[in-house]
């Protein structure tokens, strides 16, 4: 095959990415510039085509807001009942999802995608019900403005000066089989307005004078132009792909977006979104942290997570990184996901930095030459900066400062001490103790605050003229500025070794904590073992209430919780099951029922999701920390493997009964075909020959076949018996008597009733004087010994057997010897299983295969044991052996 020929095959992902589609129903978005331009007109005026043409076609709901043209469209057409919703006293009406998943139709129409649902919905969002509706293999027709774009919500506020509060993700329009855009000019849309076409009069008036003026609505067009002509370009490009025609193939680009905590977060990721669909790129949204600086502020959490949340409903991925050389870790990043581009926002920087050229972006820059770096402006922080904000932190700032006062104060009076008793020319290094002393135990700031708390201290204490702060000799002000730089760098360095001390006390907890949790599901062997410990530790470590649920017949089913007393409602079983279903996160801070107190993950393992785990977060106001969420993750992913491997064992033993009831099935049918055929068949001929000729056969002929015929009935009882034998056994049905029985006595009615059934079969018997008796049932022990004499006459053949009785210390052991070709090394273990039969001299198979299984259950529920030799002493034939406790006879006092 040619190169020309190779390159020119179908792109893989597009035909992945076509095939996906064909699983799913089809989405088709009107798409228009301003409310009023004619879409849920353009929509409905389609479905009434679709319909005439005996389409199932449904109205899952429609606005029309008092249009009349458009109420006049709808009908004639199915509608889907509304669902009524208590909302803050009134009632309103919502799209009923459940019934439409319900009713099934081919194609069903719902108006505003962008509209926010009550808050006791599955969703938050009308799209993700939208999302619903296709995954069930339903076709959604749906009407959107270019202002509900997520990406362009912070560019349409600057233009027109009001606020967007109902957003789409991109990802929908770009995932969508059709665009349809429907546009007129916004003169004629304004003589609409005017008309009272769109609102009513007042509501016309308001809106002429701040939304509908010519030039937003310009721009507003011309947004919906260029974002239709992407849609259009993408699908152009997918088209190329899946037919493989030959092109100037450029590498997609791929980006990597920097954001922080701040205020610009959320417009610096719009930003970076709109980049990456003009380029068509894939993006990662990522924020850095050092070890011991995690964010902690409520308020700065909430944007952060919201700004990352923001990513994720545009398509990117999202990553949280701690790491010393932040710029060094994002750079390794960013070529191991084989990133083109960097964007960052502009951070202020001081005068040193900017002299230095040592900020964050002058590092990138320069460590990164290769890489291109786009940098977004961002608005002015109108939040304090870094050192202030610290003062949110009491719990960590004012202890340290208490101990940066205490420390200099207990410096001084050691100085003043030692000043008395001794002539020392300097005490600087008293204080520095003090100094190191508080970044040891308190960290950077009560570091630096005890540096200039000491060289004040040791200014007016220690520096002629004392009590005052001024400096007589002129080598003490540079005596002074020194001490005042090493305490400073000193107390630095030592609070940066507190600060990451301490993180890596906190890594090293979570990695005995995943330790911990390990051993414990190791040492769990059963699934309910698993479940008990996985829930126990997670509501140690993570949660206030945990919850674990597993499928059964494609259904959530809470297993274990804690509290044990824990109950589900039905909005958390709901959660879950949408969880388990779709392999997302649900329920509490989540795009699936975000008003539940509990916040459901799927357990997911290599077989796919095996459970649901549900958890109250510890502070339910905040997101769950970088740290939090790492440790959640983890302890989840090894949860889930030990789920599913307890579901594999179970598996697995079920798999190897029902393997084993399959071999015995079919042991029992080729047994029962053969061992019961062939006796029939002979008595069955011999019958019929008899009634046939019986008056002119000899009398020694008719014997013969009158002894076939007792001989081979008695063959088939024994076999039946057998069959009885062995079901009662597993059964527990059999019930043996605990006599005390003389061994001599049953293996003498062995020997004659064997000579009886095998005449001509020599059987030589040796038993021990005074041997002892056993406890046990004769009869069994008859039929033991007869089921041994049996088999040692189908492979011993007519050279007899040898049965010999002895006693070894507390035992008694019997034991069956024949002459036979013996059993080989391998199979003497096997000998004693069900229908396992060993093969003759002529290789053929012989009995039933259960006899010697017989023998092993008899002779184990007598408190004996069992075993098979071979070669014999004599280097030829098998040897069974028996051995059970000599009784112990209880004699009466006389």
């Amino acid at each position: 095959m040619s190169d020309t020929t190779r390159d020119r095959r179908p792109d893989p992902d597009a035909l992945l990415a076509l095939t996906d589609e064909g699983r799913r129903g089809r989405l088709k978005i009107f798409l228009g510039a301003a409310p009023g331009v004619g879409k849920t007109f353009a929509m409905l005026a389609n479905a009434r085509s679709l319909k005439a043409e005996g389409q199932d076609v449904l109205i899952g709901l429609i606005e029309t807001h008092g249009r009349a043209e458009t109420a006049a469209l709808v009908e004639g057409l199915d509608m889907l009942p509304r669902r009524e919703v208590a909302y803050r006293g009134r009632t309103i009406e919502e799209f009923d999802l459940d019934a439409a998943l319900a009713r099934k139709p081919k194609l069903i129409v719902v108006d505003e995608l962008a509209h926010t649902n009550a808050p006791d919905s599955r969703h938050p969002k009308r799209w993700q019900d939208v999302e619903d509706l296709l995954d069930a293999g339903i076709d959604v027709w749906t009407a959107l403005n270019i202002q509900h774009l997520e990406s362009l919500a912070d560019v349409v506020s600057r233009v027109t000066g009001v606020n967007v509060r109902e957003t789409v993700p991109d990802s929908v329009l770009q995932k969508a089989w059709d665009v349809v855009l429907v546009d007129i000019p916004p003169a004629e849309l304004i003589q609409r307005l005017n008309e009272g076409k769109i609102y009513l009069p007042e509501t016309a008036r308001r809106a002429t004078q701040k939304f509908f003026t010519p030039g937003n609505l310009t721009a507003l067009r011309e947004l919906a132009l260029r974002r239709t002509a992407d849609r259009v370009d993408d699908q152009m490009v997918d088209y190329l792909r899946q037919n493989a025609i030959e092109g100037p193939w450029d590498t997609s680009d791929h980006l990597l977006v920097c954001i922080g905590a701040d205020e610009g977060a959320e417009m610096m990721t719009r930003a970076a979104g709109r980049l990456a669909t003009r380029l068509n790129a894939s993006w990662i949204v990522v924020h850095a942290e050092r070890p011991g600086h995690e964010e902690t502020d409520p308020v700065r959490l909430k944007r952060l997570d919201a700004a990352l949340h923001l990513a994720e409903r545009l398509g990117a991925e999202t990553r949280r990184l701690i790491a010393s050389d932040i710029v060094g870790e994002l750079l390794r990043l960013a070529r191991r996901e084989n990133v083109t581009q960097i964007v960052v926002g502009r951070a202020r920087t001081g005068l040193w930095r900017r002299l230095t050229g040592s900020g964050f972006v002058s590092a990138l820059a320069a460590r990164a030459p290769d890489i291109a770096l786009h940098i977004v402006n961002t608005p002015e922080q109108q939040e304090p900066t870094r050192a202030f904000r610290l003062a949110a932190r009491p719990k960590r700032l004012w202890p340290g400062l208490a101990a940066a006062v205490i420390g200099v104060a207990v410096a001084v009076g050691v100085g003043e001490a030692l000043a008395l008793a001794l002539n020392l020319p300097n005490l600087s290094m008293i204080f520095l103790l003090a100094v190191l002393g508080c970044a040891a135990s308190f960290g950077l700031w009560s570091a630096v605050a005890a540096s200039f708390l000491s060289f004040l201290a040791y200014n007016f204490f220690f520096i002629p003229p004392i009590y005052t702060l001024t400096i007589a000799e002129p080598q003490e002000v540079l005596s002074l500025l020194v001490f005042l730089i090493v305490a400073v760098l000193t107390g630095s360095l030592a609070g940066r070794v507190h600060d990451q001390a301490a993180a890596a006390r906190q890594r090293a907890q979570n990695v005995e904590s995943l330790y911990d949790f390990s051993r414990k599901l190791g040492a769990a062997a059963r699934l309910d073992d698993v479940l008990w410990a996985s829930v126990t530790h997670l509501h140690k470590v993570q949660g206030d209430a945990v919850a674990l649920l597993l499928p059964e017949d494609g259904e959530v089913r809470l297993k274990t919780a804690w509290p044990p007393d824990r109950e589900l409602s039905a909005g958390d079983i709901s959660a879950a099951q949408w969880s388990l279903d779709k392999q997302e996160l649900a329920g509490w801070r989540t795009n699936t029922l975000p008003n539940l107190a509990m916040q459901f993950r799927p357990l997911l393992s290599p077989r796919g999701a095996v459970g649901v785990c549900g958890f109250v977060p510890k502070t339910p106001d905040a997101p769950l920390a970088p740290e939090q969420e790492r440790e959640l993750t983890a302890l989840l992913e090894q949860m889930a493997l030990a789920i599913d491997r307890s579901l594999l064992i179970g598996e697995a033993v079920r798999a190897a009964a029902l393997e084993d009831n399959e071999k015995l099935r079919t042991t029992l049918l080729s047994s029962l075909s053969h061992d019961l055929r062939t006796p029939l068949s002979s008595i069955t001929g011999a019958v019929t020959t008899l009634r046939q000729f019986g008056g002119r056969m000899k009398d020694a002929d008719r014997e013969d076949l009158l002894a076939s015929i007792e001989e081979e009935a008695a063959r088939l009882s024994r076999f039946v018996a057998n069959l009885l034998d062995m079901s009662r056994i597993e059964s527990g049905a059999m019930k043996l008597r605990r006599d005390y029985i003389e061994p001599s006595e049953s293996i003498r009615a062995a020997a004659e009733r064997s000579r009886k059934t095998f005449p001509g079969f020599r059987i030589e018997t040796s038993v021990a004087r005074d041997l002892p008796f056993i406890q046990g049932d004769a009869q069994m022990l008859e039929q033991v010994l007869f089921n041994l004499l049996d088999n040692a006459h189908k492979y011993g053949g007519e050279a007899g057997a040898v049965i010999h009785a002895r006693q070894e210390g507390d035992t008694v052991v019997i034991s069956v010897t024949d002459d036979g070709p013996g059993v080989k090394p391998a199979d003497l273990a096997r000998i004693f299983e069900k229908f396992y039969r060993g093969g003759r001299a002529d290789g053929r198979k012989a009995g039933t295969g259960l006899g010697l299984s017989i023998c092993k259950g008899l002779v184990q529920a007598m408190d004996g044991a069992i075993e098979a030799q071979s070669p014999a002493a004599r280097r030829r034939g098998t040897r069974i052996l028996l051995r059970f406790p000599a009784a112990r006879m209880k004699v009466a006092a006389t």
